[in-house]
C-alpha cells in the first residue's frame, strides 16, 4: 500500500504547515520537508521525514511539491531564487501552493514554471490551525482539472472540502473573498464585543445567545468568546496575514475595476491595529482597538 503512494515534498513548516505535515506522515506518505528555518523541521524528522537543505533538493525526492509560506515575495523566492524548486524541478512533477497570494502572480509564476515542464495548482486554504490538526481545511483549487486528479487524495488528508474553482489563479481569488469576509466579520465580532462591554451586557454569553441565528458564524463562535474573555494565547493567526490578506483583495479589485470598499476600511482598521505593535499577535486582540477608543472617550 505505502508504495503506491506518492512521495511527497513540503516547504513552509509554520503555524499551518506542521500540522499539515504530521497529518501526511501518520497517513503513510513518504515525505521530505525544508523550512528556512531548519530547527522548525525537528519533530518532523524524528516522526520520519527526510530534511533537505535547499527547496530545489525537495524536487529530487518529491513528485509532488507542496509550499505554505507567508507570502507572495516568499514564495517567488523558494520557488524561483537561488537553489529554488525551479533549478531542480523536473517534466511531470507538480507544485501545489496552499500560501494566499496575489491571484495575478499566481498566474505569472505558474507560467514560468511551466516552462520547466513542472504544473501548479493554487490551493489557498481557510479554516486556521485547528482545521488544520484535524483535517477539516476548506481547499479551493485553481489549476488543470487533470493536475487536480492526481492529487486529490493527499488533499483530502487535509481538508475536509476540496473544490475546483477554475483555471490557475481561481483557488486564490477565492481565497482572497474568503478573506474579505473573515476579516470584515472579526472586526465587527470586535466592535460587538467591546459595545456589549460598554453597555454592561456579559459579551461572553454573544456567541452563545446568537449561535443558530442569522448572525451566527464560525469567526463569531471562534472570537466573541476569546475577546471577551481576553484570551489572547497562544496565537492561532497573526494579525499581519489577515491585513496583507486583505492589501492583497484590495489590489486584485482595482486591477479588475471591481470596487471593495468595505473590505478597503477594512484594511485601514487592520493596518491602524498592526501599527499599535499587534502584527505579530492574534486577531482576537482587534478587541483592544475598541476597548482603548471607549476608554478615552
Amino acid at each position: 500500500m505505502m508504495s503506491t503512494l506518492p512521495s511527497l515534498g513540503f516547504a513552509g513548516i509554520g503555524l499551518m504547515g506542521l500540522p499539515m505535515c504530521q497529518r501526511l506522515l501518520a497517513a503513510g506518505y513518504p515525505l521530505t520537508v525544508w523550512n528556512r528555518n531548519p530547527a522548525k523541521c525537528a519533530a518532523l524528522v524524528e516522526a520520519g521525514a527526510r530534511q533537505v537543505a535547499t527547496p530545489a533538493e525537495l524536487c529530487q525526492h518529491a513528485e509532488v511539491v507542496m509550499l505554505c509560506l507567508a507570502d507572495t515575495s516568499v514564495v517567488r523566492e523558494v520557488v524561483f531564487g537561488e537553489s529554488g524548486i525551479a533549478e531542480g524541478a523536473k517534466k511531470g512533477q507538480l507544485l501545489v501552493d496552499f500560501s494566499s497570494l496575489e491571484p495575478t502572480a499566481t498566474r505569472e509564476m505558474a507560467t514560468e514554471l511551466g516552462k520547466t515542464g513542472m504544473g501548479w495548482l493554487d490551493a489557498p486554504v481557510s479554516g486556521g490551525v485547528v482545521g488544520a490538526e484535524a483535517g477539516s481545511l476548506a481547499i479551493m483549487v485553481g489549476g488543470s482539472a487533470a493536475d487536480l486528479e492526481r492529487v486529490k487524495p493527499v488533499l483530502q488528508r487535509l481538508g475536509q472540502r476540496v473544490t475546483h474553482m477554475g483555471a490557475v489563479g481561481a483557488g486564490q481569488v477565492t481565497k482572497a473573498c474568503n478573506q474579505m469576509i473573515v476579516a470584515c466579520n472579526a472586526l465587527v465580532i470586535a466592535e460587538v464585543v467591546a459595545l456589549a462591554e460598554r453597555s454592561g451586557v456579559d459579551a461572553s454569553l454573544i456567541a452563545e445567545a446568537l449561535a443558530g441565528g442569522f448572525a451566527d458564524s464560525r469567526p463569531l463562535q471562534f472570537l466573541a468568546p476569546q475577546m471577551a474573555q481576553s484570551r489572547f494565547e497562544p496565537v492561532k493567526w497573526h494579525v499581519r496575514t489577515l491585513l496583507k490578506d486583505l492589501d492583497s483583495a484590495v489590489k486584485f479589485s482595482r486591477e479588475q475595476g471591481s470596487a471593495t470598499p468595505i473590505s478597503g476600511l477594512a484594511a485601514q482598521l487592520m493596518r491602524l491595529h498592526g501599527a499599535q505593535g499587534f502584527l505579530e499577535k492574534d486577531p482576537s486582540t482587534l478587541v483592544q482597538m475598541y476597548r482603548a477608543q471607549d476608554s478615552g472617550a
